[in-house]
């Protein structure tokens, strides 16, 4: 007994209004977001030698922006800000899906929302303009 099932063609999506649809349903879908300043190789006994106070020398130099990955994969470059005693990134560069830096889409308004805090209002990030040079770094005398 031979069963055929005839199937009809697809037709291509074409616009940006259907991608934007379909893009529409995963706005609810958790990722993981993680700001990398630097990576660096090391055996596994240089790694047993490590303690409180080693330093470790990573491949990025200080000033340089550093990456934003999303699962893992960097989708954008930034600036470290410190914004009420807690870290945060201000986003200067997205990198399209083939690596390349996409200035269209920060341009956008995708890399343009504001700083949020937790409970959705504005934060004023006191360091807007400032480069990463101008970071307060180190322990606070007060403390």
């Amino acid at each position: 007994m031979e069963n055929e099932i005839e199937f009809e063609p697809l037709e291509p999506s074409h616009g940006t209004a259907a991608a934007g649809a379909d893009l529409g349903r995963l706005s609810d879908v958790p990722v993981e977001l993680a700001v990398e300043i630097g990576r660096t190789q090391m055996t596994i006994g240089e790694t047993l030698q490590l303690r409180p106070g080693s330093v470790v020398s990573l491949n990025r130099l200080a000033g340089e922006p550093v990456d934003l990955l999303v699962n893992g994969k960097t989708i954008a470059h930034g600036e470290v800000v410190v914004i009420d005693e807690e870290f945060g990134l201000r986003v200067t560069d997205i990198v399209s899906s083939s690596g390349a830096l996409a200035p269209d889409i920060a341009a956008s308004g995708w890399a343009a929302a504001e700083a949020l805090d937790p409970h959705g209002a504005p934060v004023h990030d006191p360091m807007a303009g400032a480069s990463i040079d101008d970071l307060p770094l180190g322990v606070p005398s007060d403390v």
